[in-house]
């Protein structure tokens, strides 16, 4: 099974600029809005029609049937692709509420957390190899906590986002300088293994937390 990892947090904080330091021959993204993603040399580092010398590694789509699709190619055939990455991750469930907004009843909520539930679980499945970085925003629920956003409390109730992952960073912004929290705080939900990170708060840097993780798993154990 593949790592998967959610980061979580509010528009600005630093999840889509923390892809910026992963090698782009080793990395997929998958850009659930398509918008121009905030670090030097995105568009051409990462592009959507192949060329002579360059592969596809970047997709447009907030269908979730073409996301596992595309993530099964990567399985099957893209071997040298260790780093997949899902920005924007909530409107998947945001954008196909939108087009469903008419539809009387409350069937579509149930449909869309199975649609999520499913998805999350079929990335989960793929290479041993890979890492795979769900970026999505957050947002306080009712007792205060922050936690991942989706279209309300009746799909929240069918589900926990969070608890479908091991690893949980919470994007923060502290004296003007992008932040991953490693554990949760009382406040912001976050959650990683004992030991994998040293630090509670760790720069948002995924090629250093990709390296981090796979030494972490494949570290020997000492009798």
């Amino acid at each position: 099974m593949s790592n998967t990892i959610l980061i979580i947090g509010e528009s600005g904080s630093g999840k889509s600029t923390s892809i910026r330091n992963l090698n782009p021959l080793e990395t997929v993204i998958i850009n659930v809005l398509d918008k121009p993603l905030p670090f030097k040399g995105f568009k051409k580092n990462y592009i959507k029609t192949a060329t002579e010398d360059k592969k596809v590694n970047y997709f447009a789509t907030d269908e979730a049937y073409k996301i596992k699709g595309a993530i099964d190619k990567i399985n099957i055939s893209r071997p040298e692709i260790k780093n997949i990455i899902i920005d924007d991750f909530q409107y998947i469930m945001a954008n196909e509420f939108m087009r469903r907004a008419l539809e009387r009843g409350y069937d579509k909520f149930s449909e869309i957390g199975q649609k999520t539930w499913d998805l999350i679980k079929h990335i989960s499945q793929g290479r041993e190899d890979i890492n795979c970085f769900i970026l999505s925003h957050s947002h306080s629920d009712d007792s205060g906590k922050i936690k991942c956003k989706t279209i309300g409390k009746m799909l929240d109730d069918k589900i926990c986002v969070e608890g479908m992952f091991t690893i949980v960073l919470h994007a923060l912004t502290s004296d003007n300088k992008y932040k991953f929290l490693t554990q949760h705080d009382g406040t912001h939900l976050a959650k990683s293994p004992l030991g994998m990170f040293k630090e509670k708060y760790i720069d948002n840097d995924l090629l250093e937390i990709n390296n981090n993780i796979n030494d972490y798993f494949n570290e020997d154990i000492n009798q």
